[in-house]
C-alpha cells in the first residue's frame, strides 16, 4: 500500500496513530512506529516543555520516524511546548484546534512535516491556504476533540474535492475494512485514535482500560461538559466525544450551570485522581465497539494492513 504517507515517512502501513492526550505518550507512539506505522506523543494542556522533549526521546529511540500532537488554544500560554517540539524535530507535527497559522511556517523551516485537523470544508481550504503539508478530515464519529458538525465519510470526499494537499481520514476507522474504505476514497491514509486505546503500550489507567473494552458503539456522547467542569479553555466549537457516564448525564444541557459550580469541579478532579469514571473522562469515539480486547499497538498495525488484501479483491 504505497501512499503519499507511505513515501513520506517510509512507513508498512498508511496509519498515523492519532495524538491522544493522557493516553498516548511515548511509549505508545513509538509501539506504532515500530510496527510500521507512525506513532504521535499527545500534548496535553498542562505538559511542560522537559515532558515533550522526554516523550520525544522515547518515542525516538527506535529511529522509526514519530509525531507529535499540539493544541494551538494552548500554545499562546506554553510556548516551551512548540520549543521543546523544534528541538526534537519530530518527523510529523500536527498544530490543531485554535490559531495554529503563525506556527506553520516556523515548523516547516526547521524541516518538519506540519498537520492540521480539520471538521469543515472550509477549514481544510484554510488550512491549504496556511501552508500545511497534510490535512487531516476529522469527522463527528472520532473520540476526543473536534467538530461534531460532519461525519467521516461526507468530509472526507468533500475535502478530496476542495484541496490538492494531501489529506488522511480520521474518525471511526478501527478495521482493515475502514482503512481499504477511506484509501479507496482516496485519502493518503488514515488518523487512527480510538483503536489504540486498548492497547497495553497506552497510559491508560486499569478502571478506564476495562470500561473502553466493555463500551458499545452507541455508549459515546458528545459535548462540552468535561471541558467546562475541569475549566479547560477549549475553543467553544470544539467539544470531546468521550464515553458517556453518570457526571455527563447529571451536567448536559446545563453547562452555564456548571460554569459556576466550584462542588462540580472539586468532584470530577477528585475522581480522576481516584479513578472513579463514572464522573471522571475517558475520551473515545464510536469505533469503541470494535475495540474488545487488550492488544498491542503491532497487532492494531497487523489488523490495519489487511485493507491491502480488500483493496486488491475489490478494487
Amino acid at each position: 500500500m504505497r501512499t503519499w504517507l507511505t513515501d513520506r515517512f517510509g512507513l508498512d502501513v498508511p496509519v498515523v496513530g492519532a495524538p491522544m492526550a493522557g493516553v498516548g505518550a511515548g511509549r505508545l507512539a513509538a509501539a506504532v512506529s515500530a510496527a510500521g506505522g507512525l506513532g504521535m506523543v499527545g500534548v496535553g494542556a498542562a505538559a511542560s516543555g522537559e515532558w515533550v522533549t522526554e516523550q520525544a526521546e522515547i518515542a525516538g529511540a527506535g529511529g522509526r520516524p514519530y509525531g507529535v500532537g499540539l493544541m494551538a488554544w494552548v500554545l499562546a500560554g506554553k510556548p516551551a511546548q512548540i520549543e521543546a517540539v523544534i528541538e526534537a524535530r519530530p518527523s510529523l507535527v500536527s498544530v490543531s484546534f485554535g490559531p495554529y497559522l503563525e506556527h506553520v511556517e516556523r515548523l516547516r523551516a526547521a524541516g518538519i512535516t506540519v498537520a492540521t485537523q480539520v471538521g469543515t470544508t472550509d477549514e481544510a481550504r484554510a488550512a491549504e491556504q496556511a501552508g500545511v503539508d497534510v490535512v487531516v478530515a476529522r469527522g463527528a464519529e472520532a473520540g476526543g476533540h473536534g467538530r461534531d458538525d460532519v461525519a467521516t465519510l461526507p468530509l472526507l470526499q468533500s475535502v478530496l474535492d476542495a484541496v490538492r494537499t494531501p489529506v488522511l481520514a480520521a474518525g471511526g476507522i478501527a478495521t482493515a475494512r475502514g482503512l481499504a474504505a477511506v484509501l479507496a476514497a482516496g485519502a493518503a491514509g488514515a488518523w487512527v485514535g480510538t483503536a489504540f486505546m486498548g492497547c497495553a503500550e497506552t497510559e491508560t489507567p486499569p478502571q478506564a482500560m476495562e470500561r473502553l473494552l466493555a463500551a458499545g458503539e452507541t455508549d459515546t456522547a458528545y459535548g462540552r461538559v468535561f471541558d467546562i467542569a475541569q475549566r479547560l479553555s477549549w475553543p467553544p466549537e470544539y467539544g470531546g466525544r468521550a464515553l458517556r457516564n453518570t457526571f455527563f448525564d447529571e451536567w448536559a444541557g446545563r453547562e452555564e450551570d456548571l460554569a459556576s459550580d466550584e462542588q462540580a469541579r472539586t468532584k470530577i478532579e477528585t475522581a480522576r485522581r481516584e479513578g472513579d469514571f463514572d464522573v471522571a473522562v475517558i475520551y473515545a469515539g464510536q469505533a469503541v465497539g470494535m475495540v474488545r480486547r487488550q492488544r498491542t499497538a503491532a497487532d492494531v498495525i497487523a489488523e490495519l494492513s489487511g485493507a491491502e488484501q480488500l483493496l486488491r479483491r475489490f478494487c
